[in-house]
C-alpha cells in the first residue's frame, strides 16, 4: 500500500528545494514561478481562517493577496505531482488560503479533503471556523450555526470569538430565534477584542432586534441611546433616524395619527441630511407624504428613491397605489407591472394588480393575479384571497357593469378600458417609469394608507366604498436579512448604506436556492451541492438577478474586501460538515412583521450515518460511551458510499487512570499538554461536540409508530410500594409509565391541591399565564387556520392564583352556556339538514378561541404550604421530591420546578408544548382532576428526529415552543405513545423522553423531577449539560457541583455509574489544579471566599455556563460585596490580563483532594451479603 507522501510547504529543506527546481528547469517551466522563497514560506507561516475579513487591514496587505496565490499554485503543484496523496494539514492549509482569498468553492473542497482524512478534525478549531465562514457565505445557516458552536465549545477563548458571536447573533436573527440573537449579540458587545463591527453597530442591530420582536418602546429607548453617543459615525446616525422614522409612521408610539406622521417625517428628513442617498430613507418619506395626502411630494419622494437606488418592487408597488388612488388605471397598471417583474412573488403587487383588473370587469386576470399572490410566501391574508377567488369564480358568469359600479362607485367612470394579456406583456417589456403621464399625476387628492403594519390588503367588499377599499400601500421594513450576511460589499455598488434596501413586509426578497444533486457514479466520491441559479417557480422574475451573499453594506467598512459575486454561476458546496447526517430541506427563515426579507435555503444532502461521540464527563472505561444509542452497529461503514468515512468513537485522551489517587492525578496533569488545541485552553482532556443522535435503525414498521403505554394498575398501598415498580418506572426501555389508581391506593387527600384549597390557602399567589389558542389536541394550525405548524405561539403574563380561579369558574360556566344553546339549535334546526350544515361551515370559519394556561406556580415554600407538601411524603421513595436515592435531592439547594414543587391550573385545550425536562431528568405528574389530560410521548433515542424538525421550521428545540405534527412524525418513523391521564394518575417521564400534553378538562397537575441513582439518568443529565453548553444555554442543574456533592454524600456500588462520576471528579480536580497554579504563576492572587450552605451553584453572569471552586469577580463587584461572577474566559474578554478582576476560591484543595481520594466504589448488595 503505497503512503501518503509527507509535504510540508514551510519546511522545504534546501535539497528538496533544490529537486523541485531541477525537475521544472526539465519538464515544468511555468512551475518554477511557483517556488517559495524562505520569506515567503516565513511570511505565511501562521496564517489561518482566523484572518479572514482582517488581511486587508495588513500594511502589506495587496502583497500578502499576492503571496496566498503563489502559494496555493505551489501546493495544488504538488498535490498533482504526489497523486494527492499528501498530510490532512496540507489540504487545511490550503483552504485556508484559499478562504482569505475569497475563493470558497476552492476552500470548501480543500476543507472537505482535511476532514475526510483528519480523524480528530474537531481539535482544529481553525479549520471549524473556515468551515463555518464558508457555509455563512452560501447562507448554509443551519451548517454554519453548528461549525461556530463547536468552535466555541472546543475553544472558547478562540481569537476570533467575537466574530462567531456577531455572526450567531445574525443567523439566529434570519431564523426568527430571537432570545439566541440577542445573547449573542450581548456577548459580542462585552468583548473587548477587535472585530469587524464597532460597538455602535453592534448595539444598533440590538435596537433593531427589539423591533423586529415588536418591543417598540424598547426599540425606541435602544435607538435614541445611540443618537446620544458622541461622534456617531454619520451612516449609523442616519440609519437611526431612518428606523426611528419608520417606527412612528407605523406605530403608536406618540399621539393622535399628525403628530406621529410629524414625527416620522422629521426623523426621515434628518436622516436625509446624514445621507442624502438612501433610496431606502426617501421611500419611506414618500410613504409617510402618501398617508397624509402630499401626494406631488409623494412621488417626489418615490423618484428620488429610485434614482437613488436600484429599481426596488415596493417602491413600484407604492407607485401604482399612488396612481390608483389618483384614478390613473394604466399608469398603475405599469407601475405593478415593474413591481411584479422586479420579485415575481411580490404578493402585495399581484393583489393590487387583480384589484385592477377586477374593476374592469376582467375577472379571469384578476383570479390567476390573486392566485399568484396566494403563492407567495409573504401573503399574509391567504384564506382572505381564497374566499375572493372562490366567490369570483361562482359568480364569473353574472359579473356585469352594474356589479362593478357597486364595488367602485368612485372608478366606474375611470375604468372603461380593458386590460388584455398582450398589452400586459407589453407594458412589461418596455419597463418604462409611469411619471410622464401628464398633469394629472400631482392631483392633490385624499391618500390615507389603510394598511396594517403586516401588510394586510383590504379586498373589494359588496359595499359601497371608495379606491382605498381596494388598494393600499404595502409597509416594508428598513432592516432584515440583507444586514445580516455582513461580508463584503461589491464593487460596483453605488453607494453603502447601514440598512440596504429593504423589502416589503413579511416576504422574501432573495430566495436563494441551494439544490444538492447526489454524485452516485462512484461511492468513493465526495457529496457536492451545487449552488443553483434562482428556482422561477412563481415566486421570483426570471429576471431578478439575486446576490448569494447579501450585504451588510458599510456595517463592514474597510474591514473586508469587496467582492464581485455573480449569482449566475452555479458555485459547487461540497457537503464537508460531519454533522450533516439528515436532509435539511428548506431551511427557511421566516420574518416578521417588521422584518422585510427572508432568504430561503433549500438543501438537500445524502444521509450520513455516524458513531455517536462521548461528552467530556463519560468515563472512557463506563461502557456508556455513545450518546443516546447502544454500540455502533454495522450500517455506519456505509457512510463511506457518501464520501465521508465512518468516524470513530472517540474517547478522552487519559494520562492517569480514575483508580489513581490525588496526588498521582496532579502530578500527571502537570506534565500534560493542551491536547492539540492551538491556545491554552484549560480543559486538559477535550471530547468531540456533542451532537443529536441519528434515528434509531432499522426503522419501526408503521403498525408499531402507536404503542400502547405501559400503564399499571394500583389496588391498595401495597402494591404502590411493591419494588419491582420502582424497577419498571427507571428501565430505559419505558420512556413512560402511567400509574393509574395512585391516589385511591394510598388514600392521597387531592382535594388539598384543587383550585378552591389553592385560593383559601393563598389567593394572591403569583401564577404564569400562557396566553393560546384553542385548538385539536392532534393538531396545530397557524392563526389563519390554513396550514398545520411547529410553532406554537404562546403570550406570558402573570396573575394572581385567585384570578385565575375566577377565570376558571367563569370559563366552565361560559361552556354550559354554550352547550345548552347547542342543544337548543340541534333541536330547533334538526329537521333542516341544510341548515345544520350552515352552522357547521360557520363554526369551521370562526377564528380559534383564545384561553389561558396558568403554569410554574411554585409550591415550594413549607410555611405557605404545609399540608400540601406533607400530603406527598405517602407517595414511595422513589417518587417524593425529596429522598435519599433521589439525585436532585443533593443539589444542597433549591431549584423550582426541579427538586420542589410546582402547580398548573388549566381550562379546556391548555398545553404543555413539547420539551425535555431539564437536564434530562425523571419527571412525575399527577392529575388532581376533576378533568382529564392528553399525553403525547416520544421515546428519549428519537430526540434527534424532533430537533432536526424544529431547525426546519425555524425553532430551537430546547427554547422555543412547538407542537409537533404528528404526520411529521409518522412520516419519519417516530413512535408517539398516547394516552389519558385521568383524576389520581400519575405519569412517570423517563430520562429524557420528549413529551406535550393537553387538557381535556378542568382541571390542576402537580409536578416535579426526580434523579434516580442510575448509571443511565447520570449519563444523559451530562449529555445534556455538554450540550446546553454547545448551544449557550444555561443548564439549570449544575452538573459538576452536583456529582461533588455526590461524591460527598452517597455510596456507590454501581460500577458504571461510579466511572463517570469519579471521572468528571478527575476532569475537574485536574481543572482547578492547573488553573489555580497558572493563576499564581502570573501573579494574579487567590482569595479565599469559601461557601455557606444552600448558596446556589454559581453561573458567569456573561456566558452563564457553571463556574466551580475559582470565581473571577470584578473589583467593584468585590468591594460591594454583590459577587457578580465571571468565568475565566469571559473574565479575559473583558480584561485581557485580568487587572479589573479579583480571584475567589470556594473550596480548599486540601478538601477536593480529599473527597476525590474518599470517593471509592463501594461493594454491592449481593457481594456483601
Amino acid at each position: 500500500m503505497q503512503m501518503p507522501v509527507k509535504f510540508d510547504i514551510l519546511r522545504i529543506s534546501g535539497n528538496e528545494e533544490k529537486k523541485m527546481a531541477a525537475e521544472k528547469a526539465r519538464g515544468e517551466g511555468e512551475e518554477g514561478s511557483f517556488s517559495l522563497t524562505v520569506e515567503e514560506k516565513k511570511a505565511l507561516c501562521g496564517l489561518d481562517s482566523s484572518f479572514f475579513g482582517f488581511l486587508s487591514l495588513c500594511k502589506d496587505g495587496v502583497k500578502m493577496k499576492t503571496l496566498l496565490n503563489k502559494a496555493i499554485h505551489c501546493y495544488e503543484s504538488l498535490i498533482v505531482k504526489a497523486e494527492g496523496k499528501v498530510e490532512s494539514d496540507f489540504f487545511c492549509q490550503l483552504g485556508h488560503f484559499n478562504l482569505l482569498l475569497e475563493d470558497y468553492s476552492k476552500a470548501l473542497s480543500s476543507y472537505q479533503r482535511y476532514y475526510s482524512l483528519q480523524t480528530d478534525y474537531w481539535k482544529n478549531a481553525a479549520f471549524l471556523y473556515g468551515l463555518g465562514l464558508v457555509y455563512f457565505y452560501y447562507n448554509a445557516f443551519q451548517w454554519a450555526i453548528r461549525a461556530f458552536q463547536e468552535v466555541l465549545y472546543v475553544d472558547p477563548n478562540f481569537c476570533r470569538a467575537k466574530e462567531i458571536h456577531l455572526r450567531l447573533g445574525f443567523m439566529f436573527k434570519v431564523n426568527t430565534d430571537y432570545e439566541s440573537s440577542l445573547k449573542h449579540f450581548q456577548l459580542a458587545l462585552r468583548d473587548s477584542n477587535v472585530c469587524t463591527l464597532s460597538s455602535v453597530e453592534i448595539q444598533f442591530h440590538i435596537a433593531h432586534l427589539f423591533e423586529i420582536q415588536r418591543k417598540y418602546h424598547s426599540a425606541k429607548a435602544a435607538y435614541e441611546q445611540l443618537l446620544q453617543i458622541e461622534s456617531l459615525p454619520s451612516q449609523v446616525k442616519a440609519t437611526v433616524l431612518q428606523q426611528l422614522g419608520w417606527m412612528h409612521h407605523n406605530m403608536d408610539l406618540v399621539g393622535d395619527n399628525t403628530t406621529k406622521e410629524r414625527y416620522a417625517i422629521q426623523y426621515l428628513q434628518k436622516s436625509l441630511e446624514e445621507d442624502p442617498n438612501s433610496g431606502q430613507s426617501w421611500y419611506f418619506l414618500g410613504r409617510c407624504y402618501s398617508c397624509i395626502g402630499k401626494v406631488q411630494d409623494a412621488f417626489v419622494s418615490y423618484r428620488q428613491s429610485i434614482d437613488k437606488s436600484e429599481a426596488s418592487a415596493d417602491t413600484w408597488c407604492s407607485i401604482g397605489v399612488l396612481y390608483q388612488q389618483q384614478n390613473q388605471p394604466m399608469d398603475a397598471l405599469q407601475a405593478y407591472i415593474c413591481a411584479v417583474q422586479l420579485d415575481h412573488g411580490h404578493a402585495a403587487a399581484w393583489m393590487d394588480l387583480g384589484i385592477l383588473y377586477e374593476s374592469c370587469n376582467q375577472t379571469q386576470d384578476a383570479i390567476k393575479c390573486y392566485l399568484n399572490a396566494t403563492r407567495s410566501k409573504s401573503c399574509s391574508n391567504t384564506s382572505v384571497l381564497i374566499s375572493r377567488i372562490k366567490f369570483l369564480q361562482n359568480v364569473s358568469d353574472s359579473w356585469n357593469s352594474v356589479h362593478t359600479a357597486s364595488h367602485h362607485p368612485v372608478q366606474q367612470q375611470v375604468y372603461t378600458q380593458c386590460f388584455t394579456t398582450q398589452k400586459l406583456q407589453g407594458l412589461g417589456k418596455d419597463q418604462q417609469r409611469p411619471f410622464q403621464t401628464g398633469s394629472t399625476r400631482y392631483i392633490h387628492a385624499a391618500c390615507v394608507d389603510n394598511q396594517n403594519q403586516n401588510g394586510n390588503h383590504t379586498l373589494p367588499q359588496n359595499s359601497k366604498g371608495d379606491t382605498q377599499n381596494h388598494s393600499s400601500l404595502h409597509i416594508p421594513t428598513s432592516e432584515e436579512q440583507k444586514i445580516f450576511n455582513f461580508t463584503k460589499e461589491s464593487k460596483d455598488s453605488r453607494s453603502k448604506s447601514l440598512s440596504p434596501k429593504t423589502s416589503r413586509q413579511d416576504r422574501d426578497t432573495s430566495n436563494i436556492y441551494v439544490n444538492a444533486k447526489e454524485h452516485s457514479k462512484n461511492i468513493h466520491e465526495i457529496t457536492s451541492v451545487p449552488i443553483s441559479s434562482l428556482n422561477n417557480e412563481d415566486s421570483v422574475s426570471p429576471n431578478l438577478i439575486i446576490v448569494d451573499n447579501p450585504q451588510l453594506s458599510v456595517l463592514v467598512g474597510e474591514a473586508m474586501d469587496s467582492v464581485d459575486h455573480d449569482s449566475r454561476t452555479c458555485d459547487k458546496v461540497n457537503n464537508v460538515h460531519p454533522t450533516l447526517h439528515k436532509k435539511p430541506d428548506n431551511l427557511t427563515a421566516s420574518s416578521p412583521s417588521s422584518a422585510s426579507s427572508t432568504e430561503t435555503l433549500s438543501l438537500k444532502v445524502t444521509e450520513q450515518m455516524h458513531t455517536h461521540i462521548v461528552t467530556s464527563f463519560i468515563s472512557p472505561n463506563s461502557g456508556l460511551d455513545t450518546i443516546n444509542g447502544g454500540p455502533e452497529n454495522s450500517e455506519s461503514s456505509i457512510s463511506v458510499s457518501v464520501g465521508l468515512r465512518p468516524r470513530p468513537q472517540i474517547i478522552p485522551s487519559m494520562s492517569v487512570s480514575i483508580y489513581s489517587s490525588s496526588t498521582e492525578v496532579l502530578k500527571a496533569c502537570r506534565n500534560l499538554g493542551k491536547n492539540g488545541l492551538s491556545n491554552g485552553h484549560i480543559l486538559l482532556d477535550i471530547c468531540p461536540p456533542p451532537r443529536p443522535p441519528t434515528s434509531p435503525y432499522p426503522p419501526l414498521p408503521k403498525e408499531k409508530l402507536n404503542p400502547p403505554t405501559p400503564s399499571i394498575y394500583l389496588e391498595n398501598k401495597r402494591d404502590a410500594f411493591f419494588p419491582p415498580l420502582h424497577q419498571f418506572c427507571i428501565n430505559p426501555k419505558n420512556p413512560v409509565t402511567v400509574i393509574r389508581g395512585l391516589a385511591g391506593a394510598l388514600k392521597l387527600d387531592l382535594g388539598l391541591f384543587s383550585t378552591k384549597t389553592l385560593v383559601e390557602a393563598n389567593n394572591e399567589h403569583i401564577v404564569e399565564v400562557r396566553t393560546q389558542f384553542l385548538q385539536p389536541a392532534d393538531e396545530n394550525w397557524d392563526p389563519s387556520g390554513t396550514k398545520k405548524i411547529w410553532r406554537y405561539e404562546n403570550k406570558s403574563s402573570h396573575t394572581t392564583i385567585a384570578k385565575y380561579a375566577q377565570y376558571q369558574a367563569c370559563s366552565f360556566q361560559e361552556s354550559l352556556r354554550e352547550e345548552n344553546e347547542r342543544k337548543t339549535q340541534v333541536k330547533d334546526y334538526s329537521d333542516n339538514e341544510s341548515t345544520c350544515s350552515d352552522i357547521s361551515r360557520r363554526r369551521q370559519k370562526v377564528p380559534f378561541k383564545t384561553i389561558k394556561c396558568g403554569i410554574n406556580i411554585d409550591l415550594s415554600d413549607n410555611k405557605k404550604w404545609k399540608l400540601q407538601l406533607h400530603e406527598l411524603t405517602k407517595l414511595p421513595a422513589f417518587v417524593r421530591v425529596v429522598s435519599a436515592g433521589n439525585l436532585l435531592s443533593h443539589v444542597g439547594y433549591t431549584i423550582l420546578g426541579m427538586n420542589s414543587v410546582q402547580l398548573c391550573m388549566k381550562v379546556p385545550g391548555s398545553r404543555i408544548p413539547g420539551h425535555q425536562e431539564n437536564n434530562n431528568f425523571c419527571s412525575v405528574n399527577i392529575n388532581i382532576g376533576p378533568g382529564d389530560c392528553e399525553w403525547f410521548v416520544v421515546p428519549e433515542d428519537y430526540w434527534g428526529v424532533l430537533n432536526d424538525f424544529c431547525e426546519k421550521n425555524n425553532l430551537n428545540f430546547l427554547m422555543s415552543s412547538w407542537w409537533p405534527n404528528l404526520e411529521d412524525l409518522y412520516e419519519a418513523n417516530v413512535p408517539v405513545y398516547r394516552f389519558i391521564q385521568r383524576p389520581g394518575d400519575l405519569v412517570w417521564i423517563n430520562a429524557g423522553t420528549v413529551h406535550w400534553v393537553q387538557a381535556i378538562g378542568w382541571c390542576n397537575n402537580i409536578t416535579w423531577n426526580v434523579g434516580p441513582l442510575t448509571a443511565f439518568q447520570y449519563k444523559l443529565a451530562v449529555e445534556r449539560y455538554e450540550w446546553n453548553k454547545l448551544q449557550s444555554i444555561k443548564s439549570v442543574v449544575p452538573m459538576v457541583h452536583l456529582s461533588w456533592n455526590m461524591a460527598r454524600n452517597i455510596k456507590v456500588s454501581d460500577p458504571k455509574l461510579f466511572e463517570m462520576i469519579k471521572y468528571c471528579l478527575l476532569k475537574i480536580l485536574k481543572q482547578c489544579q492547573t488553573l489555580r497554579e497558572a493563576l499564581v504563576a502570573a501573579g494574579k492572587e487567590v482569595l479565599w471566599h469559601g461557601r455557606i450552605n444552600d448558596e446556589p451553584a454559581p453561573y458567569c453572569s456573561i456566558c452563564e455556563v457553571e463556574v466551580f471552586n475559582l470565581l473571577f469577580v470584578t473589583n467593584e463587584s468585590n468591594s460591594q460585596k454583590t459577587y457578580i461572577v465571571h468565568c475565566q474566559n469571559c473574565a479575559r474578554k473583558t480584561s485581557g490580563n485580568l487587572e479589573n478582576f479579583v480571584v475567589l476560591e470556594q473550596y480548599k484543595m486540601e478538601d477536593l483532594i480529599q473527597v476525590y481520594d474518599q470517593f471509592t466504589l463501594a461493594p454491592s448488595l449481593s457481594s456483601s451479603s
